[in-house]
């Protein structure tokens, strides 16, 4: 779980620090910078299993399209900073599965991953340009007081400098340092920490690489899946109906009664807790299953209503293939560690947007429950610039994200800022220097109500309808 992230001269993020919870909302116009943000979440985590470059290349740039690895450092004018780093505070598992198939254990479950990057000229018949790594690091910190035992915490992963040379180093316990020139790394340390048998450092980067944008596209969901798709959702909405298939073999090995039931009942359980989900979006579902054709080996997942009339993924809208898309996620324990989300209210009607937006909240984890196979440490970060959503959100989830003027070496730009609502836990937990993060209710109260009511005599729009006014809010 992701906790806070520190981000300076990516795209337009300069010095930026945000804190994380369970759930976040960030609300905020277009080209303010909330979806890079999220590439920024992308580009940890691809670096944790990707060469610099794939991973860089593997990120959009304005124009929607694999990034030139230039452009993805900050820019004023047409002057590109060099470098670009990267902090992220982490809660990961106490124990996993290693890469090898062996169980492992973490020292520390709460992390801190640096990364500095820099842009280098490189004459190559492949690249022109690269990316190279300044400095890595990965420490424990200590959870009840991160900001003053830092130099006490476990260091699992860092960058040394000798003879004027750089090193990547591990060193854990007593046992000799494990190090490499900083300049042959093509990829991060981190990716390789299966090699290293440092098993922090596993759990870290099998944290990271749990870090998914989910981009859900209307084809991919609509398909039936053959019997050897994989059983996990893919994040463009791919092996929806493999994925609520496989669901119940791991419901019924988790069952601790299993025993005492028979997989269908399990199949049965399942099917009707995303049934139930369902209906609260659309009336009148009956029924959810998932249809299996061993002659064409086909998966298909169907859905009944109170009428009795079956349709197949195939003939079902845009928004209701998304919500059991993101019902599936719920359901599923094994799925993405942290989602990030754009518009989630894109296709669904405005009068249901407050039932999606509980859906994604339940998917995240309860700190007031145990972690468990039904309560897995899932989080959810989820984007907007619809005042339907701001409207629904829990005060406490808010980030409202805008433009920032900001003077730096005589050079005058715009960076991201994302700020937060008085009284809330970033707030009380804010120290000083921190207070000009907090959101002014005016500037609230304009983003809430952003459409101009004044009407006028051609051209009027719905909304500037005399009988409507004093119904509207703040009328």
């Amino acid at each position: 779980m992701l906790t806070r992230l520190k981000v300076s001269g990516f795209k337009n993020l300069v010095d930026v620090d945000v804190r994380f919870g369970a759930f976040t909302c960030i609300a905020g116009a277009n080209g303010v910078g909330k979806s890079n943000l999220f590439d920024a979440i992308r580009f940890l985590s691809a670096l944790a299993q990707m060469p610099l470059m794939e991973a860089a290349l593997s990120i959009r740039d304005g124009n929607g399209k694999a990034s030139d690895v230039r452009n993805l450092f900050h820019r004023v004018g047409d002057r590109y900073v060099d470098k670009m780093s990267f902090e992220a505070e982490m809660i990961i598992p106490a124990e996993g599965i290693g890469d090898l198939g062996h169980q492992i254990k973490a020292i520390n479950t709460f992390v801190k991953y640096s990364l500095e990057l820099g842009y280098k000229k490189k004459d190559t018949l492949r690249f022109s340009e690269t990316l190279e790594i300044l400095k890595e690091e990965l420490i424990g910190i200590d959870r009840a007081d991160p900001e003053e035992k830092l130099q006490n915490s476990h260091r699992f992963i860092f960058t040394q400098n000798e003879d004027e040379n750089r090193y990547i180093q591990t060193y854990i316990g007593n046992s000799q340092p494990r190090r490499m020139d900083i300049s042959t790394l093509n990829t991060t340390f981190l990716s390789l920490s299966e090699l290293i048998d440092n098993y922090t450092s596993v759990l870290a980067r099998q944290e990271m690489l749990g870090w998914q944008l989910l981009q859900l596209e209307p084809s991919p969901l609509r398909k039936p899946n053959e019997f050897i798709a994989s059983n996990k959702l893919g994040t463009d909405g791919s092996n929806l109906a493999a994925n609520f298939y496989h669901l119940v073999e791991k419901y019924y090995q988790q069952d601790v009664e299993k025993s005492k039931h028979k997989a269908e009942k399990i199949e049965a359980k399942v099917y009707a807790q995303a049934s139930n989900r369902l209906a609260e979006l659309i009336d009148d579902v009956d029924k959810i299953w998932v249809d299996r054709d061993d002659r064409r080996e086909l998966l298909t997942l169907m859905v009944q209503d109170r009428y009795g009339t079956v349709y197949p993924a195939s003939s079902l809208s845009d928004g209701t293939l998304r919500f059991l898309a993101l019902t599936a996620l719920e359901l599923d324990p094994d799925s993405f560690r942290l989602l990030c989300l754009e518009e989630p209210e894109n296709g669904i009607y405005p009068d249901r947007i407050p039932k999606i937006l509980q859906l994604l909240q339940d998917m995240a984890v309860n700190f007031e429950e145990p972690i468990a196979f039904d309560n897995p440490l899932r989080q959810v970060i989820i984007n907007t610039h619809s005042p339907v959503v701001v409207q629904q959100v829990p005060e406490d989830s808010l980030l409202v994200a805008d433009l920032e003027e900001t003077v730096v070496d005589r050079q005058r730009f715009k960076r991201a800022c994302f700020r937060y609502l008085a009284g809330t836990w970033r707030d009380i937990d804010s120290v000083e220097g921190r207070k000009s993060k907090v959101i002014s209710k005016g500037e609230l109260l304009s983003y809430l109500n952003p459409v101009s009511r004044r009407f006028t005599d051609t051209n009027s729009r719905v909304i500037d309808r005399p009988d409507l006014q004093s119904l509207l809010p703040g009328n």
